[in-house]
Protein backbone atom coordinates (compact mmCIF):
# COMPACT_ATOMS: atom_id res chain seq x y z
CA UNK A 1 0.00 0.00 0.00
CA UNK A 2 3.33 2.22 1.06
CA UNK A 3 4.29 1.41 -2.49
CA UNK A 4 1.30 2.15 -4.64
CA UNK A 5 1.04 5.82 -2.50
CA UNK A 6 4.64 6.54 -3.43
CA UNK A 7 3.75 5.96 -6.89
CA UNK A 8 0.65 8.16 -6.95
CA UNK A 9 2.72 10.74 -5.40
CA UNK A 10 5.07 10.43 -7.57
CA UNK A 11 3.27 10.64 -10.77
CA UNK A 12 0.83 13.19 -9.45
CA UNK A 13 4.60 14.79 -9.05
CA UNK A 14 5.54 14.51 -12.70
CA UNK A 15 2.15 15.96 -13.99
CA UNK A 16 2.65 18.91 -11.86
CA UNK A 17 6.30 19.16 -13.29
CA UNK A 18 4.89 18.44 -16.90
CA UNK A 19 1.72 21.33 -16.08
CA UNK A 20 4.34 23.49 -14.95
CA UNK A 21 6.84 23.30 -18.26
CA UNK A 22 3.77 24.11 -20.35
CA UNK A 23 2.53 27.21 -18.24
CA UNK A 24 6.22 28.26 -18.65
CA UNK A 25 6.20 27.57 -22.66
CA UNK A 26 2.77 29.36 -22.77
CA UNK A 27 4.21 32.32 -20.98
CA UNK A 28 7.46 32.59 -22.97
CA UNK A 29 5.19 32.55 -26.33
CA UNK A 30 2.97 35.39 -24.87
CA UNK A 31 5.98 37.21 -24.70
CA UNK A 32 7.54 36.56 -27.23
CA UNK A 33 4.05 37.36 -29.27
CA UNK A 34 3.62 40.75 -27.41
CA UNK A 35 7.59 41.95 -27.59
CA UNK A 36 6.37 41.92 -31.34
CA UNK A 37 3.69 44.07 -30.90
CA UNK A 38 5.44 46.53 -28.95
CA UNK A 39 6.75 49.81 -30.25
CA UNK A 40 9.68 51.83 -28.97
CA UNK A 41 10.06 55.50 -28.36
CA UNK A 42 13.53 57.01 -29.09
CA UNK A 43 14.63 56.95 -25.36
CA UNK A 44 13.37 53.35 -24.93
CA UNK A 45 15.39 52.65 -27.55
CA UNK A 46 18.32 54.56 -27.13
CA UNK A 47 18.70 52.92 -23.51
CA UNK A 48 18.18 49.50 -24.87
CA UNK A 49 21.06 49.59 -27.88
CA UNK A 50 25.08 49.70 -26.91
CA UNK A 51 25.66 52.29 -29.53
CA UNK A 52 29.74 51.39 -28.84
CA UNK A 53 28.76 47.78 -29.92
CA UNK A 54 26.45 48.47 -33.25
CA UNK A 55 29.15 51.28 -34.15
CA UNK A 56 32.22 48.41 -33.83
CA UNK A 57 29.59 45.91 -35.60
CA UNK A 58 28.71 48.57 -38.58
CA UNK A 59 32.73 49.20 -39.09
CA UNK A 60 33.07 45.04 -39.28
CA UNK A 61 30.42 45.04 -41.83
CA UNK A 62 31.62 48.01 -43.70
CA UNK A 63 34.92 46.31 -43.84
CA UNK A 64 33.32 42.75 -45.19
CA UNK A 65 31.23 44.35 -47.46
CA UNK A 66 34.46 46.11 -48.61
CA UNK A 67 36.02 42.81 -49.06
CA UNK A 68 33.65 41.05 -50.97
CA UNK A 69 32.94 43.54 -53.41
CA UNK A 70 36.98 43.82 -54.02
CA UNK A 71 36.53 39.71 -54.44
CA UNK A 72 33.59 39.84 -56.51
CA UNK A 73 35.57 42.80 -58.88
CA UNK A 74 38.27 40.44 -59.12
CA UNK A 75 36.61 37.55 -60.12
CA UNK A 76 34.57 39.76 -62.63
CA UNK A 77 37.85 40.77 -64.44
CA UNK A 78 39.42 37.26 -64.33
CA UNK A 79 36.27 36.14 -66.35
CA UNK A 80 36.53 38.62 -68.65
CA UNK A 81 40.69 38.21 -69.18
CA UNK A 82 40.13 34.03 -69.61
CA UNK A 83 38.00 34.96 -72.62
CA UNK A 84 40.59 36.67 -74.51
Amino acid sequence: MKDNKQSIDANSSAENVEQHLQELEKKDYELLYYSQEQSFNADELARLINEKRLNELLAQSDEFLRGLKSEIKDFDEGDINSDE
